[in-house]
């Protein structure tokens, strides 16, 4: 599982240039003997038949991250860039980052703080302030490694560390890729569908089209979600906290989950004895806002391994976290067969 995870959270794959890890998630779906395929806009559908077949379930994980993209190229070699999905300006300074197909590399800086009026130390640096610094000397030998609309994500290694941790980027939304991949493993009556959609992190896209062909009677979406129990955030902003379980969601900005599906994710962990929690906070969104109003709408719920620092190049987990998870999604499908 591990060795899966370092695989899909080392790819790069910023929202709308997916490739590199769609071609990881082909393989490995393809292995689990689903029917594979990928639709117009870039969405890897996995089906498999169920044995009864009288229910279709939507199982759904983004392939995308945030990261940049290259807006300029300046006379001295120096490119600007855009931001693509929703990042915290403060984190980027100094962070390593790799460019394009050939993962040119390159440095996010800006002017010297020695440099710096008394009044722009004392704020935030604006991302327009900054630029990505790949050694190069003019706009010429710039052009020769990178281009202009060239997309650009974080340079960071999958870590294995203290008491069952992992450190990586894009955690958000590779692990629910992951757990993805693991529940294609099984078999089901029901018909099992599972997404791996693209452009979630600006706007939601893949899933509103991979719902749509779909067609789904209900829908799971497997998130890696904000967890806060840090020092200095008031426990009740914690969100989710790790090591508690996967975080059941019952509404967020985009969505509000179907109640019969919650209270059935909810028992559904109560009786096989695996831990969870209540996500406690209704801010962010996931791919749930799409799927449910498709076509005549769609009953939804919302499963989440906790993760700390999302939307950053060094996200962290707990493994115990995202194995509960499985085990909750299994059981889940199990006894959607009943319902």
């Amino acid at each position: 599982m591990a060795e899966v995870l370092r695989r899909l959270t080392e790819a790069s794959g910023v929202s709308g240039n997916e490739k590199e890890v769609r071609e990881i998630i082909l393989e490995l779906a393809a292995e689990t003997g689903a029917e594979v395929s990928v639709d117009r806009i870039g969405n890897v559908i996995a089906r498999k038949k169920g044995r009864k077949g009288s229910k279709k379930v939507m199982v759904a994980a983004h392939m995308d991250e945030i990261g940049f993209i290259i807006s300029s190229i300046s006379e001295n070699g120096m490119l600007k860039f855009k931001v693509v999905g929703g990042i915290d300006q403060r984190i980027l300074l100094s962070k390593r980052v790799l460019i394009g197909k050939n993962r040119v590399p390159g440095i996010i800086g800006v002017k010297a703080i020695h440099l710096q009026e008394p009044k722009e130390r004392n704020t935030v640096i604006n991302q327009k302030q900054m630029y990505i610094d790949i050694g190069a000397r003019s706009r010429e030998e710039a052009q020769k490694l990178v281009q202009i609309g060239d997309y650009a994500c974080f340079d960071s290694t999958f870590v294995r560390f203290g008491d069952n941790k992992v450190k990586a980027k894009a955690l958000d939304d590779r692990v629910g890729c992951a757990i993805l991949l693991e529940l294609l493993k099984e078999n089901y009556d029901i018909d099992l569908i599972a997404c791996f959609t693209v452009q979630e992190e600006i706007g939601l896209r893949g899933a509103q089209v991979a719902a749509w062909h779909v067609e789904p009677d209900m829908a799971v979406v497997v998130e890696g979600t904000t967890c806060a129990d840090i020092p200095d955030v008031p426990e009740h902003m914690h969100t989710t906290r790790m090591g508690k379980g996967p975080a059941i969601s019952f509404m967020d900005r985009t969505s509000i989950v179907h109640p019969e599906l919650f209270k059935q994710m909810v028992e559904t962990a109560e009786k096989h004895s695996i831990p969870y929690q209540i996500k406690e906070n209704v801010s962010g969104g996931n791919d749930a806002g799409s799927i449910h109003k498709s076509r005549g709408g769609v009953p939804a719920v919302v499963v989440s391994v906790p993760c700390r620092y999302i939307h950053s190049p060094s996200s962290m987990m707990d493994m115990n976290d995202y194995n509960n998870t499985i085990r909750l999604m299994k059981e889940f499908l199990k006894g959607c067969e009943t319902q």
